[in-house]
C-alpha cells in the first residue's frame, strides 16, 4: 500500500497526465522531484552548519531565510562548505524553493528554471547530463510559452506542498523507486526498459548476498542497470549499506540518468557510485579496478539482437566458450559478460526468457560447458506476465564460479502468484518460499530438485524445468457408479417435469391461433418421455 508521501507524489503527475503518455511526463515529474529534493537537502544543511545538528528543523522560510542572510555575508565560504559536505551547491536564486516563491508572486519563467538545470549540471560528472531529458520548450506542456508557464508553475506548486523529509531512513528514495513502479505501469512495453518489479529484485538480491551479509566494502554490478533498482535492493539484505559500492552500465541515455537520480536520492555518494552511459554488448566496461564484483544482477532485455561480430571470439568475455550468441538472440552474450565480471567467491542473478534453457546450436554449447564447469547454481521458474511490458514466463539462473559440485537446483515457482487485474504479481510469501528453497537446496514434491551433472548429461544438458520438476495433478479416479446414479436422477426429474408441464397444457383453453403450436409442444414433451 503506498504511504502518504508516495500518493502526494504520485498526484503531482495527474498536472502532466492529460498532456503527453507516461513514458514521457515521468521525465519531468521525477526530474522536479530530484531537484526539489537537492534544493531541500542544502537548505538543511546550511541550517545545521548554522545552528548544529537537530532533528527539528522549522519551516523552509525560515531555513531559506538562514541561507540568505549567510550567503549575504560570506558567499565565497558558504559555497565551499556546501560544495564539501553535498558535491554541489544551488544559488539561492535557483533554489525549488525560490522558484515556488516566484510562482506566487506570478514572476517565475521557464528560462530560470532551465538556468538551473544547467548551472547544476555544471557541478561535475555525476550531474553532467542529468536534465538533457526535461524539455521545457515542448509543446505537450503547452501551445505556448505562457501555457507551459502555467503547467510547470502548477507541478512546482503541487510538489512544494510536499515535505520530503517528514519521516526517517530510505523514505523519500523508496518513494521515487515507488514513482518509477508507477510509471513502468502505464509505460507498457517500453517499461521493460527501465523497470525490474521489486519481487523480482528481491529475490535476486536476498540470494545473491547469501554468505556475503557482513562483506565490506561491498561491490555489486549491474551491467543492464536500467533505473539502478536491481542494484539498490541489496542493500536490504547487507550489514553495511554505507558500505556498498554501486557499479551500473545503461545504455539508453534517458534511462541512465534515472538510475543517476535514482542512486542519489537513496543516499548513495559520488564515492560509491560508478556509472556508464554505454553498450555491454560493445566493449568491454569496466576494465580497470574494480572490474570483478561480488554480486552481479542483471534483467537484460530479452532476445535482444547484437553484432556477434568475430572480434568477440578473441574477447576474453567470451572467448573460452569457443562460441558466441546467435545475432538475434544476445541472452548468453549478457550472461557471459556479468559471468565475467563475477568474482571467484561472489554470486549472480540474472532474468531471462526460458529459451535460454533449451535452444540449441551456439547456445547448447555455450550452456553445456557452463555446466561442465559447475557455473550454473540454480535455476528458477518465475511466473508468466509479473513483468511489465512482457507476458511470457522468466527464469532466475544463479550462477557461481569455483563451486565443488556441478548439480543444478531447479525450482519451478510458475503456479505462485496472486491474479490482479492486469498483472500477476509475487507475495512476500511466494519470495519467501523460493529463497527458502534455494537455501535449503533438496527435493520438494512439485517444487524443488536439485538434479546431479549426470543427469543433465543424459538430459543432453537440456535445462527445460519441467524435466526436472513434475508438476502434474493426476486427477482423481472417477465413481462410474455414483455417476450413473446421477444421470438416472437427473433423467427422472426430467420426466417427472416434462409430466407436470403436460397436464398444464391440457388444461389450456385452446384458440385457433394456438392450437398449432401447443399440439407441437404435446409431441416435443411426449417424445422427450420415450427417448
Amino acid at each position: 500500500m503506498a504511504t502518504s508521501l508516495e500518493q502526494q507524489l504520485w498526484a503531482a503527475a495527474d498536472i502532466l497526465r492529460g498532456k503527453m503518455d507516461a513514458s514521457e511526463y515521468k521525465n519531468y515529474l521525477l526530474g522536479l522531484v530530484f531537484y526539489k529534493y537537492l534544493s531541500d537537502v542544502e537548505l538543511r544543511e546550511v541550517y545545521e552548519q548554522e545552528n548544529g545538528q537537530t532533528k527539528d528543523f522549522p519551516d523552509r522560510t525560515i531555513q531559506y531565510q538562514t541561507l540568505i542572510e549567510w550567503f549575504e555575508e560570506e558567499a565565497e565560504e558558504l559555497t565551499k562548505i556546501i560544495q564539501l559536505q553535498k558535491g554541489y551547491f544551488i544559488q539561492p536564486t535557483q533554489l525549488f524553493y525560490t522558484y515556488r516563491q516566484q510562482a506566487d508572486r506570478y514572476e517565475f519563467n521557464l528560462t530560470d528554471l532551465q538556468a538551473g538545470f544547467n548551472e547544476l549540471e555544471r557541478q561535475g560528472d555525476q550531474f553532467k547530463g542529468l536534465f538533457a531529458d526535461i524539455d521545457l520548450t515542448s509543446t505537450k506542456l503547452g501551445s505556448n510559452a505562457q501555457q507551459r508557464n502555467v503547467t510547470i508553475t502548477e507541478v512546482l506548486r503541487a510538489l512544494d506542498e510536499i515535505d520530503l523529509f517528514e519521516h526517517d531512513g530510505d523514505v523519500i528514495g523508496d518513494a521515487y523507486e515507488y514513482l518509477i513502479g508507477q510509471f513502468a505501469a502505464g509505460a507498457g512495453k517500453k517499461a521493460g526498459e527501465f523497470y525490474t518489479p521489486q519481487a523480482v529484485s528481491r529475490i535476486i538480491s536476498e540470494i545473491t548476498s547469501i554468505g556475503q551479509e557482513n562483506r565490506t566494502p561491498f561491490h555489486i554490478y549491474d551491467p543492464t542497470m536500467g533505473s539502478g533498482s536491481l542494484m539498490l535492493n541489496i542493500r536490504r539484505y547487507l550489514s553495511n549499506p554505507k558500505q556498498i559500492h554501486y557499479h551500473g552500465q545503461e545504455l539508453n541515455t534517458t534511462t541512465y540518468n534515472l538510475a543517476r537520480m535514482n542512486l542519489i536520492l537513496h543516499g548513495v555518494d559520488q564515492e560509491r557510485m560508478d556509472l556508464n552511459n554505454g553498450d555491454t554488448l560493445d566493449s568491454d566496461w569496466p576494465t580497470e579496478e574494480p572490474y570483478q564484483f561480488d554480486a552481479v544482477v542483471m534483467n537484460p532485455p530479452y532476445s535482444a539482437k547484437w553484432s556477434a561480430a568475430d572480434k568477440f571470439l578473441s574477447d576474453q568475455r567470451f572467448e573460452r566458450f569457443g562460441k558466441l550468441a546467435p545475432k538475434s538472440k544476445a541472452d548468453f552474450a549478457f550472461l557471459l559478460h556479468g559471468f565475467y565480471h563475477l568474482k571467484d567467491t561472489g554470486t549472480m542473478g540474472i532474468v531471462l526468457p526460458h529459451g535460454v534453457l533449451f535452444r540449441g546450436a551456439a547456445e547448447g554449447t555455450i550452456r553445456q560447458a557452463l555446466l561442465e564447469m559447475g557455473a550454473i547454481d540454480a535455476v528458477i521458474g518465475l511466473p508468466a506476465n509479473i513483468f511489465y511490458g512482457t507476458s511470457i514466463p522468466t527464469t532466475v539462473i544463479i550462477l557461481k564460479k569455483n563451486r565443488a559440485t556441478r548439480d543444478v537446483l531447479f525450482i519451478d515457482a510458475s503456479n505462485d502468484f496472486d491474479k490482479q487485474k492486469n498483472q500477476n504479481i509475487l507475495l512476500p510469501a511466494h519470495i519467501e518460499k523460493i529463497v527458502k528453497a534455494y537455501k535449503k537446496r533438496e527435493d520438494t514434491d512439485k517444487y524443488s530438485h536439485v538434479a546431479s551433472f549426470e543427469e543433465i548429461k543424459e538430459n543432453d544438458f537440456n535445462l527445460n524445468i519441467p524435466r526436472y520438476v513434475d508438476t502434474f495433478e493426476e486427477e482423481e479416479p472417477v465413481d462410474l457408479v455414483k455417476v450413473s446414479d446421477e444421470i438416472a436422477k437427473i433423467e427422472n426429474e426430467l420426466s417427472n417435469n416434462q409430466s407436470e408441464l403436460l397436464d398444464m397444457i391440457n388444461t389450456l383453453a385452446v384458440t385457433e391461433e394456438s392450437k398449432e403450436i401447443i399440439e407441437a409442444t404435446k409431441r416435443i414433451l411426449v417424445g422427450g418421455q420415450h427417448e
